[in-house]
């Protein structure tokens, strides 16, 4: 299973005004469905990401799409 996180500027300049990060979830044929479940519910409940796409390939791979929106923290000092 891999993880990781979409830096492409294709995908900034499309969701600039919304200001989103994604996170990208591999997932082989040869692992455990189960336990890639239980990495999506982790990663939904403690990184309040959400499930944007996932997809299904003929190999028996899955590939997951989390996204969750940039949080901007402005100074007050």
């Amino acid at each position: 299973m891999k993880e990781q996180f979409l830096t492409s500027s294709v995908q900034r300049e499309r969701d600039y005004a919304k200001q989103y990060e994604y996170l990208v979830l591999t997932v082989s044929p040869v692992d455990s469905l189960h336990e890639a479940r239980r990495r999506l519910v982790e990663h939904s409940e403690y990184g309040k990401w959400e499930l944007q796409r996932s997809k299904l390939y003929m190999g028996g791979g899955r590939r997951f799409w989390l996204r969750r929106r940039v949080m901007q923290v402005h100074r007050t000092v």
